[in-house]
């Protein structure tokens, strides 16, 4: 998990964040390996921001990528963060409840399944 933390703090340094100034970065490693990193974009009307982890997973998707096998979270103060509820569901569409998600706590990290931190998740099966 190293290699993901390491990424998702590369990352942070393009981060567009003149309004909170919480650069935040996400790697996401897919199940054959590859690495999509994102960081968070901000918007002068706030609801237009993109979270680190939804442009990583758009990234893959967007390369043809469906299976994913870990996720590392990083902000620029290393407090932990953990992703937003938004962001939980969209990592829901396309992972299971035990999808690893390391966050960077600085000289530690707190690792959770995705299903701890999004438990009774609305999937397909519930729309149908």
């Amino acid at each position: 998990m190293d290699e993901l933390i390491e990424a998702a703090r590369e990352v942070q340094d393009d981060a567009h964040v003149p309004y909170s100034d919480y650069p935040v970065g996400a790697a996401l490693r897919t199940a054959d390996g590859s690495v999509y990193v994102g960081c968070n974009i901000e918007n002068a009307n706030y609801s237009n921001s993109l979270h680190a982890e939804e442009v990583a997973i758009a990234e893959a998707v967007k390369e043809g990528h469906r299976e994913f096998d870990a996720l590392a979270v990083s902000s620029g103060r290393r407090d932990g963060v953990t992703p937003c509820g938004m962001c939980r569901q969209t990592l829901s569409e396309f992972c299971d409840d035990d999808l690893p998600v390391v966050c960077d706590e600085g000289d530690d990290v707190a690792e959770y399944r995705l299903g701890e931190l999004l438990p009774n998740t609305i999937t397909e099966e519930m729309l149908e």
